[in-house]
């Protein structure tokens, strides 16, 4: 964790070592049940490490690519880099770049693979919506995740999971083509590969949830940090509740579009009826996330 002003989190830090812990046993299951049957594994290996790595190298770039983002000057949003430079100060961290995404879906988001090489994002929507006090409790919960290293922990927390789906294809693959009739000579191949393909799918869907869990913790986490590093809890609980109201607003298909980039967002933008996203949470529920806001306003000793 960066050496920064953020109010440090005891249960972040152990919800992080269990969950790295528990990936780190599927890891290892997933690899001996391929050593135990003669898989081939070198080549999914390197190419789940490289798109890891490339995911990691060029978070910043691909984040605002896909959100329509461009970095802005001091000269083009003079107000936006002020409230940045006041947070990175009482935070004693390195200024990230600054970006405005043009899209009506009230929203922020950081990315980037260290705190030196970061961009916060927000949007126009987010911007015609939020006061000043709205808009800097949300930087500094953004800021918090760039303190924290949030993008690194993430992509290395999600290379079980990656490596298993492409396990999945990969048994599959070699399945349709027969290569599970290859080894033996006799039938012992298919057996192995439905043994591998089933292993690499529990794989994936636990790594998938545990990831879901510390996802959602981390918001809480960096909630908590920007809260505490702007002494204004209330106005984080404000921006959260006014952005999760105008989201009942923004057209269906814009919300579907943002969707797919959820696990980045300061609250998930997500269009009505079922979905994925609402399933499988990214973030916690608004009413935890009011609830912890206003329990800090009290240890703080004002109104929430």
């Amino acid at each position: 964790m960066a050496q920064t002003r953020f109010a440090p989190d005891r249960g972040l830090t152990t919800r992080m070592v269990a969950t790295m812990f528990l990936l780190g046993l599927l890891y290892v299951v997933l690899i001996g049940v391929l050593i135990a049957y003669g898989f081939q594994l070198i080549f999914v290996l390197i190419i789940s490490g490289g798109l890891l790595f490339a995911q990691w190298f060029f978070s910043d770039r691909m984040a605002l690519y896909a959100m329509h983002g461009r970095v802005v000057s001091p000269e083009e949003a003079p107000n936006l880099h002020a409230m940045v430079d006041r947070l990175c100060a009482l935070a004693n961290m390195p200024k990230p770049q600054v970006a405005i995404a043009d899209s009506d879906v009230p929203n922020a988001f950081a990315t980037g693979r260290s705190p030196s090489r970061a961009v916060v994002c927000v949007t126009t929507g987010i911007l015609r919506r939020l006061d000043a006090r709205e808009l800097e409790g949300v930087l500094s919960h953004e800021l918090s995740h760039v303190a924290h290293r949030d993008v690194t922990v993430m992509t290395v927390a999600s290379f079980v999971g990656v490596l298993a789906g492409l396990l999945t294809r990969s048994v599959l693959w070699s399945g349709m083509m027969g290569g599970g009739r290859r080894r033996g000579g006799g039938g012992g191949g298919a057996p192995a590969v439905l043994v591998i393909l089933l292993v690499s799918i529990v794989v994936y869907a636990v790594s998938f949830l545990l990831i879901r869990v510390l996802s959602r913790y981390r918001e809480l986490s960096a909630d908590r940090a920007g809260a505490f590093l702007t002494g204004q809890p209330s106005a984080l609980a404000s921006a959260l509740t006014k952005i999760s109201g105008e989201m009942g607003r923004i057209p269906s298909r814009d919300l579907r579009e943002a969707e797919p980039y959820n696990a980045f967002f300061f609250a998930p933008a997500l269009a009505e009826g079922f979905s994925i996203s609402s399933l499988f949470a990214t973030h916690p529920p608004l009413q935890t996330r009011l609830t912890q806001l206003a329990q800090i306003s009290g240890q703080l000793g004002r109104a929430g």
